[in-house]
Order: structure tokens, then C-alpha cells, then sequence
């Protein structure tokens, strides 16, 4: 049975703490486990396998903490998690969101953790542990950086936008993605990629860039940031009246919204 009322503060609260928890865990592991001479190796093999490893291992130490703090709850995770659940509250989790960045030592990857209930998430835990930065949001609450408030930066129009975006693994994805972001450089201040769609979306909920959008994303890559960009004061979606989704992910400041994804649509960035 579906736990009522549906988002009480006691629920989120609750929810936010455990994501808080598995979350600070799971950066500490992978990032104390990490081992130094990864990158050096990064074109290896046994260096993928390292990874994967540690992605399987963080997602179990998510998900364990998770199911011996609320048993009844469904997960989803990036790295096989996947459990119905009868809570109604169902977790959404990416052990490494930036796992490229990770293998080569980068900053910017993240453990992205979110909770919702009947499709609507209600709370955001994004970490990016090299950053030392945790955002996080509950739905109606607002959104924060550390302690601080996040808010995304004034209105700004396209030709003065910086965004980001990203490329799939796919030759042919990456080349129609490629030849988008250089039909829409021109009409923007810049493009910034940076490896983890879950941080460009806190980026924006920070103020840090206008807009972003992504083709070929997954639930667990935007779940949470999803969240903590809207409450920051960002406008999601996808296609021009649709949700964001593996089609297509933008957030964009209310100002720039509209106008950006009308232009991604014209574009096609929404297909390959």
C-alpha cells in the first residue's frame, strides 16, 4: 500500500537523510579505492574491469544501506538494481555518473541518488566527492550546494548562453550529436561538455551554466539532478511539450528555455 500522505514532510525527510548517508558513503569509497595508477591505465582492459567493479560495488553499498533502512522500497539502479517494491517510494540511483572522467581521474563524476513516489521524485542527492560538493533538493523545499542555496543565474538569451552538453558512446549517436553543437555554437557565448549529465545539471541549478542538453540519457543520469534544477528555479523538459527523457534532457533558466529547445527541436537533437 502507498504510504499516505504521499509527500509528507516526515517521508521526504527521511528519505532525504538516507540518500544523504548512501550517498557520502558511496564518495568515499570510490574515492579512497580508486586506485592511484588507474588513469595511466585507462586504455587497458583490466582498467575497465576496475571500474565496473567499483560501480558494482558502489551501487550494492547504496542499495544495502537502502533496503536495511526501508525493506519495502523499489530500486532501479544504472548498474542492474532492480526491485518493485511496495512502499510506493522507489530509489533511482547512479553509482558513477561520469565514469569516463572517473577512469582518467577527472573531477567530475557523481553518485546521483533520488527517491520518488508515483513518478514524481521527491527528493535529489547529487555527490561529487573530487568537487566537494553535495547538492541536494526535496520537492517544494528549494535547492542546495553544501549549505548554501542554489539558484540558477538571471534570465539570458541565447546568444549570451553558456551550455553544456554531451555525446553518447555510439559512433553514429556521437556524430549527429557532434554536428548539432556545431550548428548551435555560433548562436551561443559557448559549449562546455563535461562528462557527468548529472553535475551539468546541478551546474545549472548553481549558476554556473544557462543551459544543458543531452540525447540517449537514462533515468538514473537525471533523476535527481532533474530535481535539484527545478527547485533551484530551472525550467526541464524534453521535445517542446514533453517531459525530459532518453529522447532528449534540457534545462535551461525560465528566460532561455522555450527559445533553447525550440531551437534543439528545429535541429534535431532529439534524434540520431
Amino acid at each position: 500500500m502507498t504510504e499516505q500522505p504521499r509527500s509528507s514532510d516526515r517521508l521526504k525527510n527521511e528519505l532525504l537523510e538516507i540518500a544523504l548517508e548512501a550517498a557520502t558513503r558511496a564518495g568515499t569509497f570510490l574515492r579512497d579505492a580508486r586506485p592511484e595508477d588507474l588513469g595511466v591505465a585507462a586504455t587497458k582492459s583490466s582498467a575497465i574491469d576496475v571500474v565496473t567493479e567499483m560501480d558494482i560495488a558502489a551501487e550494492k553499498l547504496i542499495t544495502g544501506l537502502i533496503s536495511d533502512r526501508r525493506p519495502d522500497d523499489g530500486l532501479l539502479g544504472e548498474e542492474g538494481a532492480s526491485v518493485e517494491g511496495s512502499s510506493g517510494v522507489e530509489w533511482v540511483i547512479d553509482p558513477i555518473d561520469g565514469t569516463v572522467n572517473y577512469l582518467y581521474g577527472l573531477p567530475s563524476w557523481a553518485i546521483s541518488i533520488a527517491a520518488r513516489m508515483d513518478g514524481e521524485t521527491l527528493v535529489g542527492v547529487v555527490h561529487a566527492p573530487m568537487r566537494g560538493e553535495i547538492f541536494r533538493a526535496v520537492l517544494g523545499e528549494g535547492a542546495f550546494v553544501n549549505d548554501r542555496p542554489a539558484r540558477v543565474r538571471p534570465a539570458s538569451e541565447l546568444g549570451l548562453a553558456l551550455v553544456s552538453t554531451g555525446f553518447g558512446y555510439l559512433a553514429e549517436r556521437k556524430a549527429r550529436q557532434a554536428e548539432v553543437a556545431r550548428l548551435l555554437i555560433p548562436e551561443v557565448r559557448d559549449i562546455r561538455r563535461g562528462g557527468s549529465a548529472a553535475i551539468d545539471l546541478c551546474d545549472v541549478a548553481a549558476g554556473r551554466l544557462d543551459a544543458y542538453y543531452e540525447r540517449g540519457l537514462n533515468p538514473w543520469d537525471y533523476a535527481a539532478g532533474d530535481l535539484i534544477a527545478r527547485e533551484a528555479g530551472a525550467l526541464t523538459g524534453g521535445r517542446p511539450g514533453e517531459p525530459l527523457s532518453p529522447a532528449l534532457t534540457v534545462a535551461a533558466t525560465p528566460g532561455l528555455f522555450a527559445q533553447l529547445q525550440a531551437r534543439l527541436d528545429e535541429l534535431g537533437a532529439w534524434h540520431d
